[in-house]
């Protein structure tokens, strides 16, 4: 399956190049493109991904094979509750200014384990705690809300973070005022498989 270089690409067609893909792997009608020996060749002397995808660590919830994408599709940073920090925000600089990727998509997800703990409170352990501190002040915004609150949290979670990395200086904001950069939130329900993007 051929596709443009990323710089014929754009926000939007990144979003539909994956969505398109989410409903492949829904439907069970996945194609598995660029896995093939000829795609490592070709990708020896660098990488041209089209999308940045900041996702949970949940092992069940990974990009490649949620979107029907193979190697060097995806530029993916995965930490437990899709928070962000300056590590995180380094490495989504570091693909959406060097190897021009014209999407970024924050990947909230159901049953999310670190907002779930966070919704549950007591005591953590180790380095945990940090993982809570990222994630109270969102689900202290959306309190009252109808529905499930780990849900509500992780959808929440994933637009402020979006809104985070479109307002970061001086990098992000640049490229997104530019028009070469968008950044979108979205959800993945573990139980149908499907992404929605948030809006």
């Amino acid at each position: 399956m051929d596709y443009p270089t990323t710089e014929n690409l754009t926000g939007d067609t990144a979003i539909g190049r994956l969505m398109a893909g989410n409903r492949r792997y829904v439907n069970e009608k996945q194609t598995h493109p660029n896995q093939m020996p000829e795609r490592r060749a070709e990708l020896i002397d660098g990488q041209r991904p089209f999308a940045v995808i900041l996702g949970c660590a949940d092992s069940r919830v990974p990009p490649e094979v949620i979107f029907d994408q193979g190697l060097g599709d995806l530029f993916v940073v995965r930490v437990a509750g899709n928070i962000i920090d300056d590590v995180v925000l380094g490495s989504a600089e570091y693909a959406a200014s060097h190897l021009h990727t014209p999407l970024i998509m924050v990947l909230g997800h159901s049953q999310c384990g670190a907002i779930g703990a966070t919704v549950a409170g007591g005591d953590l352990e180790g380095h945990i705690p940090s993982l809570a501190e990222a994630i109270r002040p969102v689900l202290d915004s959306i309190q009252g809300q109808t529905g499930d609150l780990v849900d509500n949290t992780a959808r929440a979670n994933a637009r402020i973070v979006s809104e985070q990395l479109k307002q970061s200086t001086p990098i992000l904001s640049d490229l997104v005022k530019e028009g070469n950069l968008k950044v979108v939130a979205a959800f993945y329900d573990l139980d149908t498989g499907l992404v929605e993007v948030l809006t």
